[in-house]
């Protein structure tokens, strides 16, 4: 269900965004009611898969994240075909119907079965409770009166996992550092076509480049999930996470060396490789730190944390 409201939203959004009169209401549009959307899918997305596949589930996260591999390869074509047949307006209600596919993604999804508790058990805990509340009126009554605030904090615990933040060290310092990686991880999506047609790079040249990185993406991520599946990386995940994470990042000195349009595949080739492995595993590690009962809130609160130092990564970028 939250996967097929969250396709409605992006697909809303984008088609509001066609009928769009300002950069304010396009902010708005194709901003906040469609990320909002992409957010719900994503998030669930991510979530049932560590329900549904436990011993092959490094291979099921890289498969499923091949899809935005798929995306990466596609859209940029799509995008500059649509825009130069149709124009921006109607680009953006075509994507809109795009975006509706989500819904039928979520329809699939169904909930994990979980074992019913015994009835028996049930009502003697009826009973319990009962008497717990006849012999313990005052703490009860005192737990009813709680304050407001006390009950946002425990909320926020539940559902954006503060709690298991302080305590569990492992998560705390893999939050922070993936939130570090992702500031300027993100940037050669933005920033790789203008760099490149500044550099004399022909506009549907360069708007290749993003197809390349895609492409690579698609058969490297199984890859990378279906090795990492393997006995001897179990419980190491984390370094090849780091590993891919710093070539991720020297990978940069190719293009501030030459900016001849061969330096730029080769950026890419090796840019995909390493983001292929850091698609393919970020979510499995985070599931090999986390306990399953708690990833859902654990992923929202690393997902919170990481956005916000994606937000924060371009405008800095551009201001240097």
């Amino acid at each position: 269900m939250t996967v097929m409201l969250g396709g409605l939203l992006s697909g809303v959004g984008m088609v509001a965004s066609s009928f769009s009169q300002s950069i304010i209401q396009l902010y708005l549009t194709a901003g906040f009611i469609t990320g909002l959307g992409t957010c719900f899918s994503f998030q669930a997305g991510v979530t049932v898969l560590g329900y549904y596949f436990v011993r092959q589930r490094a291979l099921a996260n890289a498969l499923a994240s091949t899809g935005v591999s798929i995306g990466f390869t596609l859209w940029p074509l799509l995008s500059q075909y649509l825009l130069d047949e149709m124009g921006w307006r109607n680009t953006f209600f075509m994507l809109g119907g795009v975006m509706l596919h989500c819904c039928v993604c979520g329809a699939v999804m169904r909930p994990v079965r979980t074992k019913q508790p015994d009835p028996s058990l049930k009502s003697s805990h009826g009973h319990l409770a009962e008497d717990t509340h006849l012999s313990n009126g005052n703490t009860l009554s005192h737990e009813v009166h709680r304050s407001k605030c006390d009950t946002c904090i425990q909320t926020l615990q539940k559902y954006l996992a503060f709690d298991v933040f302080c305590k569990n060290k492992g998560y705390r310092i893999y939050t922070i550092g993936i939130a570090w990686m992702v500031m300027g991880f993100v940037l050669p999506m933005i920033y790789l076509v203008p760099y490149a047609v500044l550099n004399g790079v022909e506009e549907r040249k360069a708007s290749l480049l993003i197809s390349i990185i895609g492409f690579i993406n698609i058969f490297m991520r199984p890859m990378a999930g279906l090795l990492s599946g393997l006995k001897i990386f179990t419980g190491r995940r984390i370094y090849i996470v780091s590993v891919a994470a710093a070539f991720n990042g020297l990978s940069n000195l190719i293009i501030a060396i030459s900016a001849e349009y061969s330096a730029f595949v080769i950026y890419c080739v090796v840019y995909s490789i390493s983001m292929s492995v850091l698609g393919a595993l970020i979510f499995q590690v985070l599931m090999d730190v986390v306990e399953m009962d708690r990833f859902s809130s654990a992923l929202g609160l690393f997902t919170i944390v990481e956005s916000i130092t994606i937000l924060i990564g371009p405008p800095l970028a551009g201001e240097m």
